[in-house]
């Protein structure tokens, strides 16, 4: 069973006491530092991060209901699941105008509470198993190109390409290894590299910056890259292309 990090913010003593051992009867319930005010719940918040908030509406100063709409603001991953506690059922539409869980009246019912605990169990499994999907998508996917030779397609990875250069009908695409002749366009590879580190350094040479050694001053205000393989290649940058690749590698 997963374990469930828990806070209650809530200001009476004897209902916060009440909700502890409520919670207490629980598996996998992991308290952290609770909260009397809506201040303190989301400087707790940002410090522990529970998976529940246990939140009464009236408290001192800021109300439970504006805390939320604060963490909901400024949460930068995903939200807690929040349950709203109060002695008046007239604040149910507010706490569900937040997406709230569930809200629970004071004094507290132990079969109401059960069913509480049953929907934050079902929300954080599903939360759980969302987010092992896009881990599992994220860790299977596959950063390689597709070349297209004229007999096959060649599978390449981006970062063994050193640059590309048209050589009359064909594009060379040369790698730390290999230079593999293409029928598609250097605009083509270019837009298919969006995202790594490629620099248009000349209208006719595209460049993997990772792969440069060293820039040199040339003439009229044009300079060179000289790359990191084994014939220290030499490759021609413009003077507008040559304006703005200080400034790449610095960003």
């Amino acid at each position: 069973m997963n374990e469930i990090r828990v806070m209650i913010a809530e200001d009476e003593r004897m209902a916060r006491q009440e909700l502890f051992h409520l919670l207490n009867d629980e598996k996998g319930i992991i308290h952290t530092p609770h909260a009397e005010t809506g201040e303190q719940v989301i400087e707790l918040y940002s410090e522990h991060r529970p998976d529940v908030i246990f939140l009464d509406i009236e408290m001192p100063g800021m109300t439970g209901i504006e805390a939320a709409r604060l963490i909901m603001k400024q949460a930068s991953d995903s939200l807690p699941l929040l349950v709203f506690t109060t002695a008046y059922d007239d604040y149910a539409i507010d706490a569900f105008d937040v997406e709230a869980v569930d809200y629970l009246l004071k004094p507290y019912d132990e079969k109401r509470f059960q069913r509480t605990m049953t929907r934050i169990r079902k929300s954080f499994t599903s939360r759980n198993r969302a987010n092992e999907t896009v881990e599992k998508k994220e860790k299977t996917t596959v950063s390689k190109l597709l070349i297209d030779d004229g007999e096959r397609m060649v599978v390449v990875s981006p970062d063994s390409i050193y640059y590309a250069v048209p050589n009359k009908r064909l594009l060379e695409i040369h790698t730390e290894d290999k230079v593999i002749l293409s029928r598609m366009t250097l605009q083509e590879l270019e837009d298919q590299l969006v995202g790594h580190s490629f620099f248009r350094a000349h209208r006719s040479y595209l460049v993997n910056l990772n792969h440069v050694l060293e820039i040199s001053p040339w003439f009229n205000g044009t300079s060179n890259l000289t790359l990191k393989d084994k014939d220290r290649t030499k490759i021609p940058v413009s003077r507008s292309a040559s304006k703005t690749i200080l400034d790449v590698f610095k960003s």
